[in-house]
């Protein structure tokens, strides 16, 4: 049998008795949906300052997936796993201890750590003084030592339970979904449109994934994919929306009536309009977006004003003091990283001399320049999609970027790995030539091999090497699979 007991990210703890009653009823609705997926019997039991979890199954397997679930669900800030047992004395609790997690003070400081509801004869003092006692005497090398010790031993008993705590995992915190209303986030596949994304749903906003379509069927493939991962990973409990919008027109309109310098901010204001309309069908209240300030010249104080006053729509911005690296962190994190450093990129317009200091006046003269119904169009051919219907698409395109364990004789590996991932673990494959072609150099250099032989791609997850596999297919290069060691 496995318990776990989930604790509640600490800003749930002090709302009121009525809301917190609501958030706690939907986080655990959101741990049964997700561990029932693993284990159609298992019980969750809302305790209203925890809820514990219970599973009777002692598969390994099965321990390591509650885990993983556990800790992609919003709202729980940590959870410990327990092992539950009968006792008659103080003697049996220290046997518990010392046969559970007697291994993991040898050598090191520790401390005993009690919590007793119910009627004993004895203190928590006096289990602590008990328990620690016997584990100083018999572990070798152990010492107590009660303040900031390197291990802490926690130890529950409830009436005639004692719970002894093996291990401590960090969840996500935040809020449960959907406790907030829902937001829609402009994604673009990078770094900042997935960490700001996940960012709202760790705050318990149903996020919608809303994408202005740049560069064709190869970016939507990838935007796609970032988008379903990021739901499927932290939000899969709830329904949402993936709208493609298609860009292109707008951003040639851009290109032909308006000012260069003023292009960029023109460029975020049509995103913002198009984007407010979207959201106003769908009854979405805010925006998101990743922009930080002063990352890029249209992120200037002085131009996100501008941007905001084009709609009434509330445009949150979860990243807006964050550096560059803190978000590539956290893309690390939640496993985005990978599929953002192999993402297309499209600027839309370039300019040779962007403003930072853009002024309304001058916005709004550029944009009497431009026809609005090209934007009208756009907004009225967008593509709304279950995000659910996402996989099915992948993998029908999937079947074209052909996965292999076992390589045919002739077959070339293209290793796409950046430099430093090659140099770390060279790639050998005895008898198979080897191609190292970095994923950034693809698009540009695929089509100077030689096109009479198959190829397949690597890399070490295989997330870029499907991605990259689609979008060589759709530059028209069919020789293309994907190799998955």
């Amino acid at each position: 049998m496995l318990k776990f007991i989930v604790k509640l990210h600490p800003e749930i703890a002090i709302k009121s008795r009525s809301v917190r009653k609501r958030f706690t009823k939907v986080l655990e609705n959101n741990i049964k949906i997700v561990l029932r997926k693993l284990d159609e019997k298992v019980q969750v039991k809302n305790n209203w300052d925890n809820i514990s979890v219970v599973t009777l199954s002692d598969d390994p397997q099965v321990r390591l997936d509650f885990i993983d679930g556990l800790q992609r669900i919003p709202g729980i800030v940590q959870f410990i796993e327990v092992t539950e047992t009968n006792y008659e004395n103080l003697h049996d609790i220290y046997e518990i201890a010392l046969d559970l997690i007697g291994h993991t003070i040898a050598g090191k400081t520790f401390c005993v750590r009690c919590k007793r509801q119910g009627k004993h004869d004895f203190t928590s003092t006096d289990v602590e003084r008990y328990v620690g006692g016997g584990l100083n005497q018999h572990i070798e090398g152990a010492r107590v030592q009660l303040s900031r010790p390197e291990v802490t031993i926690r130890i529950e008993i409830k009436d005639d339970k004692a719970y002894i705590v093996t291990q401590t995992h960090l969840g996500m915190a935040g809020f449960p979904l959907p406790t907030q209303e829902d937001v829609l986030s402009l994604m673009s596949g990078g770094f900042d449109s997935g960490v700001a994304s996940y960012q709202m749903i760790r705050k318990g906003a149903r996020t919608h994934f809303l994408f202005f379509n740049l560069g064709g069927a190869a970016h939507e493939i990838g935007v796609k994919q970032a988008s379903y991962y990021i739901w499927k990973q932290f939000s899969s409990t709830h329904k949402v929306k993936f709208i493609s919008v298609d860009f292109e027109p707008v951003v040639a309109e851009i290109l032909e009536n308006v000012e260069n310098s003023q292009m960029g901010v023109v460029l975020k204001r049509m995103m913002m309009r198009a984007g407010s309309q979207i959201a106003e069908k769908m009854g979405v209240q805010a925006l998101v977006t990743g922009e930080s300030i002063g990352q890029v010249s249209s992120q200037t104080l002085a131009n996100l004003s501008v941007i905001d006053r084009v709609t009434e729509t509330l445009i949150l911005r979860p990243l807006i003091q964050h550096d560059k690296q803190e978000i590539i962190n956290i893309a690390r994190k939640i496993g985005t990283a990978e599929m953002a450093e192999t993402m297309p990129e499209y600027c839309g317009v370039i300019s040779k001399k962007p403003t930072v200091k853009a002024k309304i006046q001058v916005i709004e003269a550029e944009e009497q320049k431009f026809d609005f119904d090209v934007l009208n169009t756009v907004v009225s051919n967008a593509r709304m999609m279950d995000i659910r219907d996402i996989d099915v698409e992948a993998k029908q395109e999937l079947k074209e970027a052909e996965a292999v364990t076992d390589l045919p004789a002739g077959a070339v590996v293209v290793d796409i790995r950046s430099p430093e991932e090659e140099d770390a673990n060279p790639l050998d494959i005895a008898d198979v030539e080897v191609v190292h072609l970095p994923f950034f150099r693809l698009a540009t250099k695929f089509g100077d091999l030689p096109q009479d032989k198959d190829y397949y791609l690597y890399c070490a997850k295989g997330v870029m090497s499907q991605l990259q596999a689609l979008i060589l297919h759709e530059n028209g290069f069919a020789n293309v699979k994907v190799y998955r060691p």
